[in-house]
């Protein structure tokens, strides 16, 4: 200690004012007075710092991750703090062997070969720092060279969120060299020694969960190769996988949508009378998805397409309008059900009084003294007999039933081949009232109907909806 006091006094004492003619010299300078008590330690003269080590130089890198600050979905960015170390043979520096490494300024990586690590998707780098900044710079007795700073990295990450809440986010960083190619320096995780990266075996943490995501990091063994300038150039990969935690989507989004469409079926269970009853329930669930729908696609990522979330809300809120709109065929075919009703009831029994009635018979003068009367209605100047002819009256009533008879339409269609269209038309025209009056039925034909082929269209829309998608998920997730 007296020795390295002596020293500094001396180099104050004597230098003065002097200054030194590089900033080398005077980092050597710095270390030997800092191991002068132990050993004074001297880069050899011959040393050159901008060649490598050897041919084919083996990088080995070591990430511990220290926590996810983190991820941005807007800007695609993911925020780490990290303990990053680089580690290589420096055979050109020796070390005496009675010690076991030596701890170097971390000014002193100005003075000897140090591999240009480029980190792709790096956005940003900041070295922590509390005293001072948190790196350190080892120099081992068996020639081994150990770099490790303390550091908060921003990544780039390409996201897409057409599976959104199902997605599942792959990214890849690379640690490589942007000068030297493969022939010249490889990058590899190391596999020995505490720094090896993540994952069970050595202890670390190889999974962080946050409030919407589940992060895992992977070291990736196999040998990787960028393409850039000139030739290729060996890189190191971490794979960082994020997928979100269902629970919070499920019982915020999913579970409600599907609530809604359940209770749009206790719809079929109300009168169809009962219009403002039955309304106000189908209406307001339709409003209520359609709010929701407009939440969830503001509050979501951006996508090139229909993100999955946004397929189910869509698909509930078609569900519920398709039960508005039965409900709507339901009304108008009570209200064709009705009308239709009172109109056969009525040519029922003009048809039983005409039948009742003795034929008569009236010369052309008798037809032109009988009173005729009549009012226009609708552009259309209907005659009424007057009450002393009851017998014509009913005559022509009777021919009117016939002429106003859908089974005249029957009758004529199946007569004679030339008119097979008008035929055709009048089949359809019954299968149209028939299914009309099916809908309007007094006794909730259709409602029964719907109240059992909803829920079987739900539920397969379900099974086809999940097993797509989730498989789908499991798939990138396997990537």
């Amino acid at each position: 200690m007296w020795t390295l006091s002596l020293a500094l006094l001396a180099i104050v004492t004597f230098g003065g004012g002097a200054s030194f003619s590089t900033n080398k010299e005077l980092l050597e300078c710095a270390s030997q007075i800092l191991y002068m008590d132990q050993h004074s330690y001297q880069i050899p003269t011959n040393y050159n710092r901008n060649i490598p080590p050897g041919k084919n130089t083996t990088v080995y890198i070591g990430v511990n991750i220290n926590r996810v600050s983190g991820v941005d979905e807007n800007k695609e960015e993911i925020t780490l703090d990290i303990f990053l170390q680089a580690s290589w043979e420096e055979r050109r520096l020796n070390v005496p062997s009675e010690i076991p490494f030596i701890d170097l300024p971390w000014e002193f990586r100005e003075l000897i070969w140090t591999p240009d690590l480029y980190i792709w998707q790096l956005q940003s780098m900041k070295i922590l720092s509390v005293l001072k900044e948190m790196a350190s710079l080892r120099l081992y007795s068996n020639g081994t060279v150990s770099v490790s700073i303390g550091a908060t990295i921003t990544i780039k990450c390409e996201m897409d969120f057409v599976l959104y809440p199902l997605d599942v986010q792959n990214c890849a960083i690379d640690f490589s060299s942007y000068k030297y190619t493969r022939q010249d320096v490889r990058f590899e995780w190391r596999e020995v020694a505490p720094w090896l990266g993540l994952g069970p075996a050595n202890g670390q943490r190889s999974q962080f969960r946050l409030p919407k995501y589940v992060v895992t990091f992977v070291t990736d063994k196999s040998n990787h190769i960028r393409n850039f300038g000139e030739g290729e150039h060996s890189a190191a990969r971490l794979q960082i996988k994020l997928s979100r935690e269902l629970r919070s989507y499920l019982l915020e989004s999913y579970l409600p949508s599907s609530l809604f469409v359940i209770i749009s079926w206790g719809s079929f269970c109300v009168i169809p009378e009962i219009v403002p009853g039955r309304m106000v329930l189908l209406v307001t669930t339709l409003l209520s998805l359609v709010t929701m729908f407009d939440t969830v696609s503001t509050n979501s990522p951006d996508a090139l397409e229909l993100k999955c979330i946004e397929v189910w809300l869509i698909s509930c809120t078609i569900f519920v309008f398709l039960a508005l709109m039965e409900y709507f065929i339901v009304l108008f075919g009570i209200r064709y059900d009705k009308s239709w009703s009172r109109r056969r009831q009525d040519l029922r029994r003009a048809a039983s009084a005409a039948q009742l009635a003795p034929p008569m018979h009236m010369n052309h003068s008798q037809r032109l003294s009988t009173p005729v009367t009549g009012t226009p209605q609708g552009g259309v100047f209907t005659p009424q007999l007057s009450v002393e002819d009851d017998g014509l009256k009913q005559q022509m009533s009777h021919q009117t039933i016939q002429r106003d008879s859908p089974m005249l339409d029957t009758l004529q269609s199946s007569g004679g081949g030339g008119r097979s269209g008008s035929g055709t038309l009048a089949r359809l025209g019954a299968l149209v009232d028939s299914g009309v009056m099916f809908c309007g039925a007094q006794h909730g034909a259709l409602d029964r109907f719907a109240l059992m082929v909803f829920p079987v269209c739900f539920f397969l829309f379900n099974v086809i909806y999940w097993t797509t998608y989730l498989s789908e998920a499991h798939r990138v997730y396997d990537k």
